[in-house]
């Protein structure tokens, strides 16, 4: 894993990310794409796996209902290509590049 791959993976994951677990992932799965959608999904899991909200009567109030949606989120764009990373293969851009279309003129009757 070059500097490139690791800065993107830390952009992408938060910078308190541990990068030897990052630099084993990727030896393992080869991909930056993929080691940012399985370390994503791991966080989601372990948060639907604890309960959304906590409520005490009258001191403290806490919801992950939208950390969970913004994990969703970010989930999405990563496996819809939406978020470019820096190892994807050229030309790669999942039907959401720029294409060219040449318009030629018709013959006059």
């Amino acid at each position: 894993m070059d500097t490139a791959i690791r800065a993107w993976l830390l952009a992408q994951l938060g910078s308190t990310t541990d990068v030897t677990d990052l630099e084993d992932r990727y030896a393992r799965l080869g991909s930056a794409r993929a080691v940012a959608l399985e370390v994503l999904n791991g966080r989601l899991s372990d948060l639907l796996a604890q309960p959304t909200t906590i409520n005490v009567s009258g001191v403290v109030g806490v919801g992950f209902g939208e950390n969970i949606k913004a994990l969703e989120r970010k989930i999405a764009a990563l496996q819809d290509g939406d978020i470019p990373a820096p190892d994807d293969p050229d030309g790669s851009d999942n039907g959401h590049g720029i294409g060219w279309i040449v318009l030629q003129a018709r013959p006059r009757r």
